[in-house]
């Protein structure tokens, strides 16, 4: 598992959302707080190793992360896309 930090830019927000594969989408979707007064909302997440897809959800409207790479979704919209590269572990030698 990695932390991933998520962050988006909404200053007028009252509640932003982070929503995907890895929350069971809007069903648990994971509240986000703001960083600092009228700074972006963030979120850490603990992700397994592999493709993650995912939205905000800012004012009960779902959001893609422009940062991020994006996916085509079965609503006829863009998901967002993050690679979690799955930490290597090494044995000491005996």
């Amino acid at each position: 598992m990695k932390q991933v930090r998520f962050s988006v830019d909404a200053r007028e927000a009252k509640k932003v959302l982070l929503a995907g594969d890895f929350t069971g989408w809007e069903k648990e979707a994971r509240p986000m707080r703001r960083s600092r007064a009228g700074g972006p909302f963030v979120a850490t997440v603990s992700l397994p190793g592999g493709r993650h897809e995912y939205k905000f959800i800012v004012d009960g409207r779902w959001v893609a992360d422009l940062q991020a790479e994006s996916a085509p979704n079965r609503f006829g919209t863009e998901n967002s896309v993050v690679t979690v590269n799955a930490a290597v572990r090494r044995r000491k030698a005996a």
